[in-house]
């Protein structure tokens, strides 16, 4: 018997990952390299892919660079063609591409709402059903990992659009599980507050503080905190998980803002 740690290992694997330009999905793409895969990464802005490309190569593994705006159906197939012509298989996916930002319910027209769930959920779903087949055609078998949010399973004022989108990721990620078992594995991640970009464009210090003091395990997520377990998940080591939405968010079993509630 060789050693546990070798069933974490994606040597020979190609991961295709959404919204891998910073963050998360950046953090995933190294992290997937580091444990053997090659990877295409997406995500709509040219120069901060490569610079997660770089670093993949710099890692001796190989990167295919697509830009590609998950929210467009005619770019979500190119980017699932153009992973297969460049490295002939493909076996995990990563949905991260998605979020939305906190906006009072009131102030939530229509429009917001639909374009948020097509963001978060609809664009999960046509990417999952689109390379699932080719998964099973490549490489016999597949892992599918969707960036959800506790924010979906923990409500709150001010997330309407963003807490509805996420657990509705959620439920789509226990459902695929079902539709795709046994050869297609689909998992999710919960995740909690993580220090990103997009968190800190709204984030003061003082949110900050308030947030930590607020987790049980007083600080914030990290992105590498997020990537260790969509490793877990994509590999070996996970193949008897599937339809599971791991929480990665320090413990949080209630908000970590309070946002102002309607005023009628």
């Amino acid at each position: 018997m060789g050693s546990i740690l070798d069933r974490f290992r994606l040597d020979g694997q190609v991961a295709l990952i959404t919204g891998a330009g910073r963050g998360i999905g950046a953090a995933t793409a190294l992290a997937y390299a580091d444990a053997g895969a090659d990877v295409a990464i997406s995500a709509r802005t040219l120069s901060e892919l490569e610079v997660v490309a770089e670093q993949v190569r710099s890692r001796g593994r190989r990167a295919l660079v697509v830009t590609c705006d998950v929210t467009d159906g005619v770019q979500r197939a190119a980017l699932v063609e153009r992973t297969l012509a460049e490295f002939g298989r493909l076996d995990i996916l990563v949905n991260n591409a998605g979020g939305w930002g906190p906006k009072p319910a009131l102030e939530t027209t229509d429009e917001d709402f639909d374009a948020c769930f097509h963001f978060n959920v609809t664009s999960a779903f046509s990417l999952s059903r689109l390379s699932a087949p080719h998964m099973v055609a490549t490489a016999g078998k597949g892992a599918i990992v969707n960036i959800s949010s506790v924010a979906g399973s923990l409500p709150q004022a001010g997330f309407a659009a963003y807490g509805t989108g996420k657990a509705a990721l959620s439920w789509l990620t226990r459902a695929l599980a079902q539709d795709f078992a046994p050869k297609v594995r689909v998992n999710g991640i919960g995740v909690g507050a993580t220090v990103t970009t997009a968190l800190e464009n709204f984030m003061t210090p003082e949110m900050e503080q308030t947030m930590s003091a607020r987790t049980p395990l007083a600080r914030l997520g990290e992105a590498e905190d997020i990537a260790a377990c969509a490793l877990y998940l994509a590999s070996p080591a996970a193949s008897y998980v599937t339809g599971e939405i791991c929480g990665v968010n320090g413990g949080l079993t209630y908000s970590q803002v309070e946002m102002p509630r309607a005023q009628f």
